[in-house]
């Protein structure tokens, strides 16, 4: 995975550090375990709260760097390139 992200995204869809850590996560989950993560699965790695986590979500699907099926557990999906990820730390 690449330190940069995407050069090419508009301002506004660029993801800020955090929330480039959680897309991060959500693809390296999503690749190891060939399904996304739960919320709690979030709340765990990152050691938050759950609302915490929810409002991550929520921000990431309003700026459109994920997509996600409300009300459908384990339906996040991210919507930018995985090479312009950082590093999970």
């Amino acid at each position: 995975m690449n330190q940069s992200l995407d050069p090419n995204r508009p301002p506004q869809a660029r993801p800020t550090e955090k929330q480039g850590q959680y897309l991060a996560f959500i693809h390296t989950y999503t690749m190891l375990n060939r399904v996304p993560p739960a919320e709690a699965d979030m709340q765990r790695y990152f050691g938050v709260t759950p609302p915490t986590v929810h409002q991550m979500v929520l921000t990431l699907h309003r700026r459109q760097l994920i997509e996600r099926i409300p009300e459908t557990p384990r339906s996040i999906r991210i919507l930018v390139n995985p090479e312009s990820l950082p590093d999970l730390k």
